[in-house]
């Protein structure tokens, strides 16, 4: 009976097993077919979705393309702050518009009165209020030599417009109300311009206005309970100026400093850990579509500048013994007055090379300046700080040379000699490339100087949190200890507090 009789169980199997793989062979067909369909449209994935992974990214691939978003109507004034670069390419998808989730960093700013900021551009306000409407009129900074220090007005105005509905972007960085969801802390002082037209004691007065507002600042900032959470640490204090916050970075040397270099700060106040060296503004014109190749540029070497310094600027004197008689070098004194920017500007478009040399702090505006003329910098300066060195490698598009050896007779001039055509036209080339990294404009554009600025601010915002979490191992033991707690950023030589000022005057309140 058993023989006669296949047992149920096993046939069934069998349809099962060729049902089975019927069905696999469906789905395996239909999903090839799929692919094949979604990778000929790469549009059907929604880059939404995806992760900003460009802070940490460096920039030295050689192959960066330059994308200007479209001009921003809605300013009136927008056009005054553009560079001369036109607006031939459609701006990347994602730097259409500012969107916050992409932003790097979110930012608290103080409403300092506008006596810290738009003030001193002559700026009124009206009706109480601290900023100016940005959508109907932008304050105009003074030009000449203070452009070559206004970061301040640039990173405020960027951050101000953040907060605008349908901003065209990119926004590095955007503005919020709430200081416990900030990343880092602004202080809008424009401490460069207090320096250049207020350091000077008037008759009525006992201190400069400078000091005065610096005292002022001071005074405010470690009352904030921003300030206190971190000791300052997470605070952006911009002094661009060699000399600007002589008297407040005594107290305020905890914070992020944006600078020009760290030429005349001992490195307890500052230090290329924790802040942020950035570029001038370059005074010169930017050459457009600029096709004046090695061979178009009769000049070999050139400098035009203050010739006897002090301090480290003792090599322009040094130097200009050594390559005077030269041909087809130029090396004169020369200044802002009578046409010299003009001058200047012709020299460097007409050249090969253009020396920077240490003056009388290791940076200068005129690398920033090359740079904007497409001169290849010769950088002589053994101190020197340079902005966002971390992604960017100078060595690819400027000459190193060590004091020691430019000092030598006939080194640095055959040195510069021995560069041919070739090996110049790839540092020009780059030079192109990069040039955009040190514009600074408004509205601010994708990777120029002031979104550069920002990200390089963003990679210090780990190491202050590790710094503050760190302080903050034994809160519960100093709570203890005599019932009282302790300030965690209080440092046995040397209280982060307002006594290490040398100014003394009653504080008025805001």
């Amino acid at each position: 009976m058993a023989e006669r009789n296949p047992r149920p169980t096993g046939i069934l199997s069998q349809k099962s097993i060729f049902f089975f793989f019927t069905i696999l062979a469906f789905l395996i067909t239909f999903s090839w077919f799929f692919f094949l369909r979604s990778a000929g449209h790469p549009n059907f994935i929604d880059h939404n979705f995806l992760s900003n992974a460009k802070l940490f990214a460096v920039i030295d691939d050689g192959n960066s393309s330059s994308h200007n978003p479209k001009k921003v109507q809605p300013l009136a004034a927008s056009s005054l702050f553009s560079t001369n670069e036109e607006d031939n390419g459609q701006e990347d998808e994602e730097f259409k518009k500012c969107n916050p989730n992409k932003a790097v960093l979110k930012v608290f700013m103080y409403d300092l009165p506008p006596e810290f900021h738009f003030g001193m551009l002559d700026w009124k306000g009206g009706n109480g209020s601290v900023w100016p409407d940005l959508q109907s009129e932008v304050p105009h900074y003074p030009g000449g030599l203070n452009l070559q220090h206004s970061i301040e007005y640039w990173l405020t105005l960027d951050l101000l417009s953040s907060q605008f509905a349908n901003w065209p972007g990119p926004c590095s960085a955007i503005r919020v109300e709430n200081s416990t969801e900030a990343d880092v802390v602004f202080v809008p002082f424009f401490s460069s311009l207090s320096y250049n037209r207020h350091s000077k004691v008037t008759q009525l007065e006992k201190i400069s206005r400078n000091n005065f507002l610096q005292a002022k600042l001071v005074q405010f900032l470690i009352a904030q309970e921003e300030w206190k959470r971190s000791g300052g640490r997470d605070h952006v204090i911009l002094a661009h100026h060699p000399n600007s916050m002589l008297e407040a970075r005594k107290t305020l040397w905890p914070a992020i400093l944006i600078l020009s270099d760290f030429g005349r700060y001992p490195p307890n106040i500052a230090n290329v850990e924790k802040d942020v060296i950035a570029p001038y503004k370059h005074v010169i014109h930017t050459i457009i579509n600029d096709i004046a190749g090695f061979n178009s540029r009769p000049t070999l070497l050139y400098f035009q500048g203050a010739i006897y310094r002090k301090d480290g600027g003792f090599i322009r004197q040094e130097l200009f013994y050594l390559l005077k008689n030269e041909k087809d070098v130029h090396f004169t004194f020369g200044s802002v007055s009578r046409d010299g920017i003009k001058n200047a500007s012709k020299g460097m478009h007409s050249s090969k090379f253009c020396l920077n040399i240490a003056g009388d702090t290791p940076s200068s505006n005129r690398l920033f300046d090359a740079i904007a003329s497409h001169c290849v910098p010769v950088i002589i300066s053994d101190e020197i700080e340079l902005p966002y060195e971390d992604v960017l490698d100078y060595s690819k598009f400027c000459i190193f040379v060590r004091t020691s050896e430019a000092l030598k007779k006939g080194f640095l001039i055959n040195l510069i000699r021995s560069i041919g055509e070739a090996e110049w036209t790839k540092m020009w080339e780059r030079m192109k490339e990069i040039e955009r990294h040190f514009e600074f404009q408004y509205p601010s554009k994708k990777e120029d100087a002031v979104q550069m600025i920002w990200q390089a601010v963003a990679r210090k915002v780990s190491a202050v949190r590790l710094k503050v979490h760190r302080s903050r191992r034994f809160a519960w033991s100093d709570i203890s200890n005599n019932g009282r707690k302790r300030n965690p950023f209080r440092r046995r030589k040397g209280l982060v507090s307002s006594k290490h000022s040398k100014t003394k005057f009653p504080f008025e309140t805001f």
